[in-house]
């Protein structure tokens, strides 16, 4: 079963956002407040750019910036890659693969659906792998394969 990016990788998210012109230390703090690893940053409701811990590390920390008064609107990615709800894990996990992401948004239309990180995706991933797996035990070695 190919499950998508919504409801079945992500579905109950509170969406982090920070504005453009919060500074990188505000991020961070807000990162490290709600336990994540990105935020979303957004202007009038739409998607403008994402900041990731690996942003602030390279592109505040290393590169001796204040963080209290570099803005988001610097340091973000802007226009990033989006996911549709429709999407696959496993589409998410080769564009994350192939362009070196850990985070992408999740969007329908203008739409903020919500944020899947790796690590959300290849659960989901190794749950489809143990099932087509359990799957195929049963065709070839009948029905009853690994119910005890």
């Amino acid at each position: 079963m190919m499950r998508k990016i919504f409801p079945d990788v992500i579905s109950d998210q509170t969406l982090v956002t920070v504005g453009p012109n919060d500074t990188a230390r505000y991020c961070a703090q807000t990162m490290k407040k709600k336990k994540i690893a990105a935020v979303l940053v957004t202007e009038n409701s739409l998607l403008i750019g994402i900041i990731t811990e690996r942003d602030i590390t390279t592109r505040v920390v290393a590169a001796e910036i204040d963080p209290n008064t570099s803005l988001a609107k610097d340091i973000m990615t802007a226009n990033p890659d989006t996911l549709h709800p429709d999407d696959t894990a496993s589409q998410a996990i080769k564009m994350m693969r192939e362009r070196n992401y850990r985070h992408l948004p999740v969007k329908e239309g203008d739409a903020l659906v919500g944020i899947v990180s790796v690590r959300d995706l290849y659960a989901i991933y190794n749950l489809e792998l143990e099932e087509d797996l359990k799957d195929r035990n049963a065709f070839i070695y009948g029905e009853n394969y690994g119910t005890g």
